[in-house]
């Protein structure tokens, strides 16, 4: 669960969201550190195309379908997300890989 202005949202939701506007061939959803949310949304996505998902998309995609505090602060295209021994993705090395993104209010 990911802890966000009080609400804890569930990342898989979040993930499910993700992938039925098309952009994406795989998501992720974590949480990281935020000084005033607690913790921020951080979407760390595999393209569907050649190129890297328009951040500005994917925020609209989700406000037109779930409430302020379930739209990720930050969309962060990679060419292939960190896996486990096992081949699931390794949500504990992106969430360390990205736990900095938000330092002080501000965003790298």
């Amino acid at each position: 669960m990911i802890k966000t202005s009080g609400y804890r949202v569930s990342p898989s939701e979040l993930e499910e969201l993700m992938y039925t506007s098309g952009m994406v061939a795989e998501a992720a959803a974590i949480g990281v550190s935020h000084h005033r949310l607690g913790q921020a949304i951080v979407l760390v996505v595999v393209s569907a195309t050649d190129g890297p998902v328009e951040e500005k998309a994917v925020i609209k995609h989700f406000q037109k379908h779930v409430p302020t505090y379930m739209v990720p602060l930050r969309v962060i295209t990679q060419s292939a997300l960190a896996r486990n021994p096992n081949g699931k993705i390794d949500r504990k090395t992106l969430a360390a890989e990205y736990e900095n993104l938000f330092v002080s209010g501000e965003n790298k």
